[in-house]
């Protein structure tokens, strides 16, 4: 595609079968001829962060594939980036939307599913954070709707969320019995946002994720966050 290179890899995944992954060939790629992403206040420099492969996106599509399958659960990513835990799901059956505030991501989503010979799987807009005053940012997909049964992210702790945005878009789009699941690599606001999620009647079940440097990966030192709510647990919001 004009204006920036990608790259296509095979991405091993523990637990589930090798994925197919089209990604950005670096951080030093940016494309946005149409102010599309400066709309939404993505700058030049986040804009590349969507096409990247993360490690705690693949340590998310790990948990998913060793997850237990729950017959009608739906379930939503948020900040999907390139997508490894919803492609992981809806391989294995779950009903899963995509979501993500990136306006390229939608294209990269669908190549990823051509690649792997997966059918169709649903994405939509999803953005947490406040838009820049007076700019009305054009969408080429729905916005999330609905609430769900699981929703899950990977690396969507990485700036202060002082207003409660985050946990308030969660709020909105889950179910009264619901479970969230992040994987966090340790930046500093797990502590705020647990809280919000307290507020918000989810009990924490806190797992350390703690691998050494191999061949083939580097160090990894992170959490797997896993908020679980009954309707009976909801309190106030946000």
């Amino acid at each position: 595609m004009p204006g920036f290179l990608f790259k296509q890899e095979c991405i091993s995944i523990e637990g589930a079968a090798t994925l197919q992954i089209r990604s950005l060939l670096d951080k030093q790629q940016f494309a946005d001829p149409l102010g599309e992403a400066e709309a939404l206040g993505i700058s030049s420099a986040a804009w590349p962060l969507f096409g990247m492969l993360w490690p705690s996106g693949l340590h998310l599509a790990e948990a998913m594939a060793k997850r237990p399958l729950i017959n009608g659960e739906s379930i939503l990513e948020i900040g999907c980036g390139l997508g490894l835990a919803s492609l992981v799901s809806h391989r294995r059956g779950s009903l899963v939307t995509a979501s993500d505030c990136h306006p390229l991501a939608a294209s990269f989503m669908l190549e990823n599913l051509r690649l792997n010979d997966l059918p169709p799987l649903r994405y939509c807009h999803g953005n947490w954070a406040a838009l820049i005053p007076g700019q009305t940012p054009s969408l080429r997909v729905p916005l999330v709707q609905g609430r769900f049964d699981l929703i899950m992210g990977s690396d969507v702790l990485y700036e202060r969320d002082d207003a409660g945005m985050l946990a308030e878009f969660i709020s909105t789009h889950a179910m009264p019995a619901s479970e969230v699941m992040i994987v966090d690599p340790n930046r500093g606001n797990r502590a705020a946002f647990s809280k919000r999620m307290a507020a918000l009647g989810y009990a924490l079940d806190d797992r350390s994720i703690k691998l050494s440097a191999t061949a083939d990966s580097p160090a990894y030192s992170g959490r797997l966050l896993h908020y679980r709510r009954s309707h009976i647990g909801i309190r106030h919001r946000c």
